[in-house]
Parts: structure tokens; sequence; C-alpha cells
């Protein structure tokens, strides 16, 4: 698969003209579990509660994202991950392509851009496939805990901000992306449980923590309430294909350590037979 000619440029003259942004409160969201542990959730509006930017906070964190780039980009943990991606997952990824051009982007969970560095070397990551990798189109965001002007800051960086909160629940009806590193589990079961059935499932690439390491760790929290909301990530087990990054540095270790490539390949509605609902 050929490496596309796209550049990735950051500006750092970021303008308010014609920007609006429809953003929940900062902070974890508070989520009713049913009395099977199944969490229920809607799509739900979300807006910021700092809704005025600051042009000086939006330079110096255009700066930073500049600088996590710029590390990324030449770190031995980028080179073997490009490897990776162009010998070891490119049949995969044209699988899940069919006769699409390119897939979206949807990265859940980032977290908070401006004060950690840990969301922005994942978002760096992000950001350079989309410039190297030709099958990578649009980068859409969602973190409840996003500020006004990190959103701005995203815009700047050519991501579209979501204006609701899906709870991780989109629908894959064309091949798509899931760029989740270090989310919490509930997220990915919700994913799955959104997008289980065949014809869905199959338009998924799941960049995130490893379903592998999940179910090793189950055995150790055999009591945990948590494990009850985790069921469609054990039941996805038998038929998902993972390929675990390698972080190659301790630099990247807290960025992307358990990190994997996942590819679902039901092969009968069998499979997908689901005791707990």
């Amino acid at each position: 698969m050929a490496a596309s000619e796209k550049t990735l440029t950051i500006d750092n003259n970021t303008t308010n003209e014609g920007w609006t942004v429809v953003i929940p409160r900062r902070g974890k969201q508070r989520r009713k579990a049913t009395k099977h542990g199944v969490l229920e959730e809607k799509h739900e509006p979300w807006t910021p509660t700092d809704s005025q930017t600051d042009p000086s906070k939006e330079a110096l964190l255009m700066q930073k994202m500049k600088r996590s780039i710029d590390r990324i980009e030449n770190s031995e943990f980028y080179h073997t991950l490009r490897d990776q991606v162009q010998t070891s997952i490119v049949d995969y990824i044209n699988m899940v392509l069919g006769s699409e051009i390119n897939m979206q982007m949807v990265i859940y969970g980032i977290g908070s851009i401006e004060i950690y560095e840990i969301p922005r070397l994942q978002l760096s990551l992000a950001l350079l496939m989309r410039r190297d990798f030709d099958w990578i189109g649009n980068i859409e965001v969602f973190d409840p805990i996003l500020s006004a002007t990190e959103c701005r800051v995203f815009e700047a960086l050519g991501c579209s901000v979501m204006s609701k909160n899906e709870h991780g629940r989109r629908e894959a009806l064309k091949p798509t992306m899931f760029f989740m590193p270090h989310c919490e589990a509930e997220l990915y079961n919700n994913l799955l449980q959104a997008n289980w059935k065949l014809d869905l499932l199959k338009n998924i690439v799941l960049f995130g923590n490893s379903f592998e390491t999940y179910e090793q760790n189950a055995s150790l929290c055999k009591n945990s309430p948590i494990l009850n909301s985790m069921g469609h990530i054990f039941a996805a087990r038998g038929f998902t294909n993972a390929f675990r990054i390698q972080v190659v540095s301790d630099d990247y270790y807290f960025a992307f350590h358990d990190s994997s490539w996942h590819f679902f390949s039901p092969g009968l509605e069998t499979e997908l037979q689901f005791i707990n609902p």
C-alpha cells in the first residue's frame, strides 16, 4: 500500500472567524447501569463549560503539539509502527476497505491535550498516520473533558469535533478506524455492542487496548462488577485478529503500552450469540 502525499502542517495563527463548537461538563460523566450491569447511554448534546477561547492558550498549545508531532515523527517507535502497518496488517486493512478508497478515523477518549503530554503524543500519532497512509481520511474527535481552546486547536489541525457524546456507540456503516488508546473498557464494549452484526463488525479497524490482555486479567478480578460490562470484548476474542504494536523505548510506554490493532471477522451469525444482552 503506497503512502500518500498528504502533508502535515501546523498553523500557529488560529482565528475565531466562522468557527462554532457545539460541545458536557468537564470530568467523566456518570452512567446508570441496569440490573444486568449493561450501561444504558444515549447520544446527547455536548457543550463546553468554558465557551470563550483564549488565543494565547491556543498558540501555546499549537507549539506543544508541533513538538509532540516532531518527536513522534523522528522516533524509532513510529518507524517501527509504519513498517508494521505496511507489512503485517496491510492485507487486513484492504479487506476492511473493500471497494472504498479510504476510511474515516474516529478518536474517542483522547483526554486533555492542553494539560497532559500523553494525549498529545497519541494525537500526534493519529495525525501522522493520516498524513502517511492514504487509506485514512477525515478525523473526528470526542472526549467530554475537552475545553473550547482544545477544540479550536483540533479544528486548526484538521480534525472535526463531535457535537454529541456518542458514548462509543458509533455504527460502522462504512469502513471506519477507531483510534482509542487507553480508553475505558466500557467504551470498547459499547462500540462492539453497537456493531454486533456481521456486516458492521467487518467495517471496523480498532487501535486500542489489547483484548487479549483484558481476557488474561479477567481471572484476577472475577468478582469485579466491571466484568459485567465487558461481555462483548470477551465474546469477540474468538473472531478477532490482533496485532500488538512495539513500543520500542520507554519514552512511549505510558502513551502506547499494551496497544494492539484489532480486526473482526465473524463468519456466522451464531458466533454473535451473546448470553447477557
